[in-house]
């Protein structure tokens, strides 16, 4: 199962991490401030402001290295738990001790090199505003100093005496021992890649280390142990995986995401597609994956999409019969299929990590969920031959008129977006920030509007989630560039050009792939990962870029979904608060359903390609 970052419910910090905390909210408010600045300048008064990118990345870095260090306190990093759960409450103790000793490892070894890249930035000047980048790296040993203490606070705390020593001195005895053999090590070469990369990495995994750290972990060691490379590389590669400007959206879409929930903008939205479908058989179904689509196009969230539609469907649902199980399995695989709708946060981190346009991918990632969303609701009308229909009638003229005055101004915003970016009219990072406004004043408006409180907890809780995200961004990043290195990607190309039945044999090996990451590591890590990697291989082999994103980004996410391991099934169980084994039993034919429409995508590149 999943700790932390997806489907856990916000912590509150400690008290000491105040002042913190309001500066990331200040920072997410100044880049928003910015962003807008921009646009306005840009397209209402044809003058575009040149200084405006560099302090938005500025404040961008310190977001995330500061929500990183929340993310610590708050235990908000994402976080395999499915093994370690597995073992008694008095082990579980003690695995969780030496897991923050751990990420304190990482962070001790990482701040000295971290130190000497703002130092070095210092000799570099912006080019808009001629100042020292040192102000802008300088986020990179502060929020990792920090980082480290909290990290060792809750270490300290609630730990035995006697598991804390043995955790210091276990860590210590395996460094000595791979200090020993370095020499050896290095003598082996792309050896280290199962070692390191892979065998270190499974094995932090498995023990509860979050997932960012496991990749730092495996990094770290495979560059300290079996090569030459200093580790101050590491700093330059984690800082160009977390801070490029395409990024500037996750935090803001995360934040839209938390005012679609607090305005009831989606709700209003599923209550519309209900008056509409719901007198049918299987109405409620398709209402349920139309919300799914329609929601999922404001968010860019698959927790906030299953968190703002199952709450308003699953009572009528069981009303006329749906098993919870199914109900459950229905969802998951409903939010499967709305991952590719924009503004999905996956799609654009795809983009910046494989170098995709994103207004290609937003126009057909809509094109993809259609497909998806087709094949589910053949399935949920098969499934619905046994529904009762008893006393459901059809709403009246007046009450669909009603929900639709309702519903219209959240219904313009998903189009708005998906047209603004693959027009051309604005980047994805400058649509995200138009969004959010819109929702802002329209929620205000028309919803009810947010109060100042809650709105000063969605700007903390949207830093935390934020940097837990870029932290895992910077960290895959890193060790992504660490296997591209060793030549492993040029070695992959000329093994899969060698395999029988050419591009179409490696799309059943990128759906293998992805799936088990999906499973396993959830959508960005496994993206940022892998995509430097399998990208390359899939241009040899003549795939249209676009075609392969949504290959990878379809099967990644059935994986995401498919038990025993899929981390979001089991928030969707947590959602609707169903039994995993209860639901397990449920979800494989909707799975299957999945399966059939990612073979048509994978075989059929005119779905993927058609309407670029």
């Amino acid at each position: 199962m999943l700790a932390g970052l997806e489907g856990a419910s916000p912590q509150a910090g400690s008290p000491w991490m105040r002042p913190v905390e309001v500066v990331a909210a200040s920072l997410l408010v100044v880049i928003i401030g910015l962003l807008l600045t921009g646009v306005v300048s840009r397209y209402v008064f044809s003058v575009p402001v040149i200084w405006i990118d560099e302090v938005a990345s500025m404040c961008f870095l310190w977001l995330a290295m500061l929500g990183a260090a929340m993310a610590v306190d708050r235990s908000e990093h994402l976080r395999l738990t499915i093994f370690v759960n597995l073992i008694s409450h008095r082990f579980q103790s003690q695995v969780n001790t030496f897991a923050l000793l751990l990420m304190a490892v990482f962070l001790a070894a990482m701040l000295r090199p971290a130190i000497e890249y703002a130092q070095e930035e210092a000799y570099i000047t912006s080019a808009a505003l001629n100042i020292p980048m040192s102000w802008r790296a300088s986020a990179l040993p502060a929020g990792i100093a920090l980082m480290l203490v909290l990290a060792v606070i809750n270490a300290l705390r609630g730990a035995r005496f006697a598991s804390l020593i043995g955790s210091v001195v276990l860590i210590a005895v395996v460094c000595g021992l791979l200090w020993m053999l370095s020499p050896t090590l290095k003598e082996i070469g792309n050896w280290n890649i199962p070692i390191f990369l892979v065998g270190f990495a499974a094995l932090f995994l498995a023990l509860g280390v979050p997932i960012a750290f496991c990749f730092g972990l495996g990094a770290l060691a495979f560059l300290t142990f079996s090569t030459s490379v200093p580790t101050i590389v590491m700093i330059g590669r984690m800082d160009e995986g977390m801070s490029s400007l395409i990024l500037l959206s996750v935090p803001i879409f995360v934040l839209l995401g938390c005012v679609l929930d607090a305005t009831g903008m989606g709700k209003a939205i599923v209550e519309f597609l209900a008056s509409l479908l719901g007198h049918v058989k299987a109405g409620m179904s398709y209402v349920l994956l139309g919300s799914l689509f329609l929601v999922s196009g404001i968010s860019g969230s698959k927790v906030s999409d299953m968190a703002t539609v199952a709450p308003a469907l699953f009572p009528e649902m069981k009303r006329r019969g749906h098993k919870p199980a199914e109900m459950i399995a229905l969802l998951a695989t409903g939010a499967a299929m709305a991952d590719t709708v924009p503004p999905s946060i996956v799609l654009i981190v795809l983009g910046s990590a494989a170098g995709v346009s994103i207004a290609g991918l937003f126009v057909s990632g809509f094109v993809i969920a259609m497909v998806l969303l087709m094949v589910l609701a053949v399935l949920a009308r098969w499934k619905a031959s046994s529904e009762k229909m008893d006393g459901v009638r059809r709403p009246s003229l007046a009450v669909i008129y009603r929900t639709a005055l309702i519903a219209a101004p959240a219904l313009v915003l998903p189009f708005l977006i998906r047209s603004a970016v693959a027009r051309g009219v604005a980047t994805a990072t400058e649509v995200s920030t138009i969004a959010v406004l819109y929702a802002m004043i329209i929620g205000a408006v028309l919803y009810g509007g947010i109060r100042r409180q809650r709105l000063y907890a969605m700007l903390v809780e949207t830093a935390a989630l934020s940097g837990a995200i870029l932290m895992i961004l910077g960290t895959a990043s890193a060790m992504a560039w660490a296997l591209t290195q060793t030549g492993f990607a040029a070695q992959l190309v000329t093994v899969v050009q060698d395999l029988p039945g050419g591009w179409f044999t490696f799309m059943g090996v990128t759906i293998l792939i992805f799936m088990v990451l999906g499973c396993v590591l959830e959508g960005l890590p496994a993206l940022v990962l892998m995509a430097p990697i399998m990208f390359p291989v899939a241009r040899s082999l003549g795939i249209n870029d676009i075609h392969y994103s949504m290959v990878v980004v379809t099967a990644m996410n059935i994986g995401l979904m498919t038990p025993p391991i899929g981390i979001g099934f089991y928030i969707a169980c947590k959602i609707g608060n169903v039994s995993p084994d209860e639901a397990m039993r449920a979800i494989w034919p909707y799975i299957g359903a999945l399966m059939v429409g990612l073979v048509l995508i994978a075989a059929v590149p005119f779905f993927s390609t058609a309407f670029l």
